[in-house]
């Protein structure tokens, strides 16, 4: 018996089951008619339900993996703009480091550079101060010598003892040399700073001042002092000894040489005072030299001896003064007393010199050098200026060039002399001890001496011009005669065959060139140079031309003139070159250069390199168009003489029984023999050789021209002929040269072309005329200067069996 289904408490059940249960059972038939209609639609319900529930699972799942696949993607995405995050941030920072280490840490640097600056300016400016207010002070006690009574008074109080040892010359010097180490300390501080802060220009300038200031005071009072020691010693002595003391044999006392002791003593400490003073000046200068580049002159006269040269200066001028119109003595009185001296000077002074540690200065040097600058000054102001206020009067011109040529001769002995009395052995410095000097500071005086001297040597040369025989070649004239130019030495040879005249151009050239050798400036040298002796040799240029324009080749004499003049221009030219090769005008001409002096016109690097190039290109020319017009004169008569003998064309075509030279040629190569001998003996032999060989290619082609290629007709005689006459010719070059025929190329190859036989000759035209290595065929015969057309037509003209 099945068992009975129990129904749940209502009370149990949802509302939503309880609302159903109502909605279908209202009433009790429902309850019999409806559960099995409502149990299959519930069934029903429930697998749609299930269906449902099952797509929503799939759906689900399908959504799941999808989202899952997103959110993958969503979360690298994430992680990616993350990284770009955190790369933006680190791309910042390294931005800003870089701005900091680019930008604000060097301006930071500079900044504490420029306080590290300030700094050492500040500590450099206050030491600076100290040190010069130092020196200021010991410069104040040096020139106030009330301030030593004054210490010396306080002294006096504590003791007496010590006063007593001060002396007033000893304690200026020691306030002296304390000025001077003051002086080296701050002088050690500007140097540094010059090499490591030279932007600091306006500090060295202001210190530069004050200490230069101070420096010229201390100069002139240890100079005043300096000067006051010597006169108490006795300086200077007497300069003109007594008859007595002349027979005797005495010389001008030296009170150097006779300092004893205490006096010895105090004038070897003012020396060095001084000196220490001027190596502080040389030192300063040297390094404000350096400071713009440019070269330390190192060749300055000594402070000391200066001083003693001045009180000469004073003491002699009233002899200088009665002596104006003999100026010999003065220049003895100064030679004199630069000898007496000499000896003391380089005994006691010296050793000071060394001492004082002036590298490079001697005692000997410096007193020559001083006493040369004292005559120099002297002459400049007392008797140049005068002769050159008269030259401008040309009354009185006459008179200034003889006084003015006079002093000159007599400054190039005392500057020998004064040179070998100081043993100076570089040349150098001997330019330096020269009164020329005086003319390197008055270039319109060195002008005006070049127009004396000029006109000096033109009176000199206007007898020789005047004198024919003095352009004449003599044989008797020495051959053999030197002259020297310096450490050059140039010999006339006799291959130049130059007249005397040119002996006499060339002495009066050497003359004005070594009168100005001991002039400093080297521009001004050279310039003195070029408006005497160069203005000088255009002159006789001048001359030459038209000693050369006069001549007539009619006679001998005419060819004689020429041969001199050519003779003439080139000695001068050969002499000319070895003097532009001599180190003293390559110097000039450099300097020249450098200074882009407007003579200096070649735009030939070579011609550069000659100081007299101008000259030498003309001397060129006037041998090279006289020698060619020698050329022409030759080949003229030779042309004139042998005019029948050229003209007659039949003769070559005819047969003959002899084979001696023509009549008709004789004549021509007896004159043009008896030419070129006479040349050969009166012409030099570089120009000879040009001559005849000149003349020797002329008559080639003049005969060549005017027998060979006339369109005549030559047979067997007058090919033999044609051979006597040109090997007599050769024999009137034969003296000349070993192979004259060299010289005569197109005649050798006409002579080799008309002495072939009849075959070679027929086989060669047949060569020539096809025009097919017509120049190989030719030179393989030897024939080298003839070409195929001209070759051809000279076998056209050969006729065999006449």
């Amino acid at each position: 018996m099945e068992a009975l289904l129990v129904l749940p408490n209502p009370n149990e059940l949802s509302p939503i089951v309880l609302i159903y249960l109502n909605q279908h059972f209202n009433t009790h038939q429902d309850l019999s008619t409806k559960p099995s209609s409502l149990s299959t639609q519930l069934k029903k319900n429930c697998g749609d339900l299930d269906k449902n529930l099952t797509t929503l699972h799939n759906n689900l799942s399908s959504l799941i993996s999808q989202w899952s696949s997103r959110s993958n993607s969503l979360t690298n995405g994430l992680n990616q703009l993350q990284f770009k995050f955190q790369e933006l941030g680190l791309a910042s920072f390294q931005e800003r480091i870089g701005v900091i280490l680019g930008e604000e840490l060097p301006i930071l640097v500079r900044e504490v550079r420029r306080i590290e600056t300030v700094r050492v300016y500040a500590e450099t400016t206050l030491r600076l101060e100290a040190l010069i207010g130092d020196l200021e002070d010991a410069v104040f006690c040096f020139m106030n010598p009330s301030t030593m009574k004054r210490f010396s008074g306080n002294l006096l109080k504590t003791s007496s003892l010590a006063v007593g040892h001060i002396k007033n010359f000893e304690w200026k010097q020691q306030k002296l040399l304390l000025a001077v180490m003051s002086i080296n300390v701050i002088e050690d501080v500007l140097a540094n700073i010059s090499k490591t802060r030279s932007n600091w220009y306006h500090l060295l300038k202001t210190v530069d001042g004050r200490v230069d200031d101070s420096l010229a005071s201390l100069r002139l009072q240890a100079q005043a002092d300096y000067r006051a020691l010597l006169a108490s010693l006795g300086w200077p002595p007497h300069l003109l000894t007594s008859e007595l003391d002349r027979e005797r044999g005495l010389e001008i006392p030296n009170p150097l040489v006779l300092m004893q002791g205490e006096e010895k003593e105090r004038y070897s400490q003012a020396f060095l005072a001084l000196c220490a003073l001027q190596q502080l000046q040389i030192r300063r200068e040297e390094r404000l030299v350096n400071l713009v580049g440019q070269k330390w002159n190192s060749m300055l006269g000594l402070w000391t001896i200066d001083e003693l040269v001045s009180l000469i200066a004073s003491k002699t001028e009233p002899h200088f003064l009665k002596w104006f119109d003999q100026p010999k003595f003065i220049f003895a009185l100064v030679y004199k007393i630069t000898r007496a001296f000499v000896g003391g000077v380089d005994d006691i002074l010296q050793p000071l010199t060394d001492k004082a540690r002036l590298v490079g200065f001697s005692a000997k040097e410096a007193w020559v050098s001083a006493m040369v600058k004292m005559l120099s000054a002297y002459l400049a102001k007392r008797v140049f200026c005068i002769l050159v206020e008269k030259y401008t009067d040309k009354k009185k011109r006459l008179e200034v060039t003889y006084s003015w040529l006079h002093l000159i001769d007599l400054i190039i002995a005392f500057d020998k002399r004064m040179q070998s009395l100081a043993s100076l052995g570089f040349e150098g410095y001997s330019r330096k001890v020269s009164v020329l000097s005086i003319f390197c500071d008055k270039p319109d005086w060195l002008r005006i001496w070049a127009k004396i001297e000029l006109k000096d040597g033109l009176d000199k040369l206007k007898g020789d011009l005047l004198n024919e025989g003095a352009w004449l070649m003599n044989d008797k004239q020495e051959t053999d005669k030197e002259f020297k130019f310096e450490s050059l030495i140039i010999p006339i040879k006799e291959d130049y065959k130059a007249p005397l005249i040119a002996e006499s151009v060339i002495k009066i050239t050497k003359d004005m060139i070594e009168r100005c050798q001991n002039l400093q400036n080297i521009v001004l040298r050279s310039e003195f140079i070029r408006s005497s002796a160069i203005k000088f040799l255009w002159h006789f240029f001048s001359d030459l031309l038209k000693h050369c324009n006069k001549a007539e080749f009619t006679n001998v004499d005419g060819l004689m003139r020429v041969c001199g003049s050519i003779n003439i221009a080139r000695y001068i030219e050969s002499i000319l070159r070895e003097w532009s090769e001599d180190v003293n005008f390559l110097e000039m001409i450099m300097a020249e250069i450098r200074s882009n002096i407007a003579h200096v016109r070649s735009n030939n690097l070579d011609d550069k390199s000659f100081f007299f190039w101008e000259e030498i290109k003309w001397l060129r020319k006037l041998e090279t168009e006289w020698v060619a017009e020698i050329m022409a004169d030759f080949l003229r008569k030779f042309e004139m003489l042998a005019w029948n003998y050229v003209h007659n064309k039949e003769q070559w075509g005819r047969k003959r029984d002899h084979r001696a030279v023509s009549d008709e040629l004789v004549e021509a190569l007896d004159d043009l023999r008896n030419g070129l001998q006479f040349c050969k003996t009166g012409l030099n032999s570089k120009d000879f050789l040009d001559l005849w060989r000149s003349v020797a290619d002329g008559l080639d082609h003049f005969i060549f021209s005017a027998i060979v290629m006339s369109d005549t007709v030559f047979s067997k005689c007058g090919v033999d002929q044609l051979s006597t006459d040109i090997q007599a010719l050769f024999l009137v070059f034969q003296p000349l040269c070993s192979r004259p025929k060299a010289f005569f190329p197109c005649i050798r190859d006409s002579l080799m072309l008309f002495g072939m036989d009849f075959e070679d000759v027929y086989q060669l035209q047949v060569v020539l005329s096809e025009g097919i290595k017509g120049v190989e065929i030719l030179r393989s015969r030897g024939i080298l200067s003839v070409s195929c057309h001209q070759a051809e037509k000279i076998l056209n003209s050969r006729k065999f069996g006449v």
